[in-house]
């Protein structure tokens, strides 16, 4: 059973009408934490982050229009599972995180930090979802450069500055909660 083309097209319009309800919720939150004495931290990474999460839909799009690869069910359809997965693994970190999750790295100084939902586990959750995410999308329908492209240069904006931006946010956030 194939996936047509046009329901392909759907998914990652969906995925990118679902990114611009985080950047709504985001910008609710941003408010919100700000209200309260919020500091950000590593806003000029930010950009480039949307830049790459935009270039994944587009380079999906484009992929698929230009190449034309084969939809494979015995790898389109699992990937497909993984991408639906991951929008509801995500939505669990921002229903964990409640008003203090965020696009942006923001920190309310004072609060402790969230040890529910998948926090329990892991510091960093919801980057294990967009790495999932981000090699799932493009292989629903076998876009392979895509996948490993948006795969190397994510790797280099999370490990070489995200992540590293959100670990001085913790240990700063650790050190403003009254003990």
């Amino acid at each position: 059973m194939t996936l047509p083309v046009a329901l392909y097209v759907l998914l990652i319009l969906a995925t990118g009408g679902e990114r611009i309800v985080e950047l709504i919720v985001s910008k609710r939150h941003a408010a919100w934490a700000f209200a309260r004495g919020g500091v950000e931290f590593g806003q000029r990474h930010f950009p480039p982050m949307v830049a790459l999460h935009t270039g994944l839909l587009l380079a999906c799009l484009l992929e698929l229009f230009i190449v034309n690869p084969p939809f494979i069910p015995a790898l389109g359809w699992p990937m497909l599972a993984l991408v639906f997965a991951s929008q509801a693994l995500r939505w669990w970190c921002i229903a964990s995180l409640g008003p203090r999750w965020n696009t942006r790295v923001i920190v309310v100084p004072g609060l402790p930090l969230v040890v529910r939902g998948p926090y329990r586990w892991l510091s960093h959750p919801n980057y294990v979802i967009v790495i999932a995410e981000g090699i799932a999308l493009p292989l629903v329908y076998t876009n392979w450069v895509t996948a490993v492209a948006f795969t190397v240069l994510n790797a280099i904006l999370l490990f070489g500055f995200r992540i590293p931006v959100e670990e001085k946010a913790l240990k700063f956030a650790v050190a403003a909660t009254p003990a």
